[in-house]
């Protein structure tokens, strides 16, 4: 394993607009999605943008288990998931405000209204050009990570700022449920095309 620390809100790599990778792939962004794949499974989460590790290049990986996914189209739980130089673009004019934490402002959480629907457009580790519509938690997971890649942290993008706070503190209130870190490792199960990359690097994991 390659874990790199999280980088935490107040270092200037999260204020700056990443790098688009020339090279989707190369072999170092393999090396850098397996570092990323691996330091997210040592904190819990369900996505982590290069920056977060220090890496200011356009690369997202994320997953979306059962919990908390909506009955909307293009919804539902989607296995570890690689955008190299993503873009996205709302469809309609639809928000939704939920609650949102993030890796680089460990323990805190607040309200963040997002795009219901988007279309998503992404490079994967092949040089796989796609593009697909997405709604609901995985909507709000992409547009999260994305802002990432932008130099945005969730608290800019908040309404309800006074709903900002300690997760502690909201659990305690009843105001949202405790927080079970995800194992991330187990959400590359079936992503054949991803793990055969990967391994090419000579990354493995004991699924």
């Amino acid at each position: 394993m390659a874990v790199r620390p999280i980088v935490r809100a107040g270092d200037p790599v999260l204020a700056k607009v990443a790098e688009p990778v020339a090279d989707p792939t190369a072999d170092d962004v393999a090396i850098l999605v397996a570092d990323m794949i691996d330091s997210l499974h040592a904190v819990g989460g369900g996505g982590l943008a290069a920056p977060q590790i220090g890496v200011s290049r356009r690369v997202v990986i994320y997953f979306t288990g059962p919990n908390g996914v909506t009955d909307w189209p293009d919804d539902g739980p989607i296995g570890m998931t690689v955008l190299v130089n993503p873009e996205i673009e709302p469809v309609g004019d639809e928000q939704w405000t939920n609650w949102e934490g993030c890796l680089s402002m460990p323990a805190m959480r607040g309200r963040v209204p997002r795009w219901k629907r988007i279309r998503l457009t992404a490079v994967d580790l092949d040089g796989k050009r796609t593009t697909r519509l997405v709604a609901g938690k995985q909507a709000r997971t992409v547009q999260h990570e994305y802002d990432h890649l932008d130099g945005r942290l969730y608290p800019s993008r908040m309404v309800e700022t006074q709903t900002l706070g300690y997760l502690e503190e909201l659990v305690r209130s009843g105001q949202v449920p405790a927080y079970t870190p995800n194992k991330s490792a187990a959400y590359l199960k079936g992503q054949d095309a991803l793990l055969a990359r990967l391994k090419r690097v000579g990354r493995t994991w004991a699924l």
